[in-house]
């Protein structure tokens, strides 16, 4: 994993990811995607790891998408190539078995608010511009847009911003449910620590497996929805940290949780 293009801080079970190219918008090449490919994989089987939050260097840009300079100079096959690898990234961040947390720092276009949408929290700060704009580039969202953002805002909204590639600032961003919270920049990055600091004090286990409920069951049907829930549940009965929570609750203490 290369530092040049990716930070990776580990702080208080928060893992802090930083896209680090902000000379150019923190935009996607190959090297920053196979960063952060090897980031989230190392992160799944770090148990001291409870959360994640990305966001991207500099007071200008998360990301603004990929890296055209470098895209020019691709042949066809190598484009396709880059667009496998930055959809099947986003696809394994949004089943990450953590919470991923996306502190939208400034311009978040194409590929950059692709991203947001396979988190599963957003945040943004007040100069924050986000929007799908590969229409005007005469190509199509390739990184899950045309799929995630229809069941963010609905089916409506979503072909209005893709077919005419028009960006949002922070406040439209909230009123059309694209983001859940926004916050003056200057405290951005505290307020995506303290809504981790929030998770990590929930069981571990716990919290995957509603996240995995979550995202399995609304591709479903609600009975089906509910089978999933139950066997999620399931799953957490015979967990330490289930009865830890009792104790802690009997006791009037806060719960220690090791993910057991």
């Amino acid at each position: 994993m290369s530092e040049k293009v990716l930070k990776v801080d580990i702080e208080n079970q928060a893992a802090l990811l930083t896209l680090n190219r902000p000379e150019i918008m923190n935009s996607f090449n190959f090297e920053m995607l196979y960063a952060l490919r090897d980031a989230v994989e190392n992160i799944r089987f770090n148990s001291d790891v409870r959360v994640v939050i990305i966001t991207g260097a500099g007071e200008k840009a998360f990301c603004a998408g990929a890296d055209l300079k470098e895209r020019i100079t691709l042949t066809p096959m190598e484009v396709k190539k880059f667009i496998y690898t930055i959809r099947t990234l986003f696809s394994s961040i949004e089943n990450l078995n953590k919470p991923v947390i996306a502190a939208v720092n400034g311009v978040a276009l194409g590929g950059g608010t692709e991203l947001t949408l396979a988190a599963d929290i957003r945040i943004a700060s007040l100069t924050a511009t986000m929007g799908l704009t590969e229409a005007r580039l005469a190509i199509i969202p390739g990184a899950g847009g045309t799929q995630r953002l229809p069941r963010f805002i609905g089916r409506g909204k979503a072909k209005e911003l893709i077919f005419t590639g028009r960006r949002v600032d922070a406040k439209e961003a909230l009123e059309i449910g694209l983001v859940n919270k926004i916050c003056e920049p200057a405290v951005l990055m505290n307020e995506a620590k303290a809504m981790a600091a929030m998770i990590c004090e929930c069981g571990p286990i716990a919290i995957e497996q509603a996240k995995y409920a979550i995202n399995v069951g609304l591709e479903t049907d609600l009975a089906t929805g509910l089978a999933i829930e139950s066997n999620a549940y399931w799953i957490t009965i015979p967990s330490e940290d289930r009865l830890e929570g009792l104790a802690a609750f009997k006791e009037k203490r806060k719960p220690v949780y090791k993910g057991k």
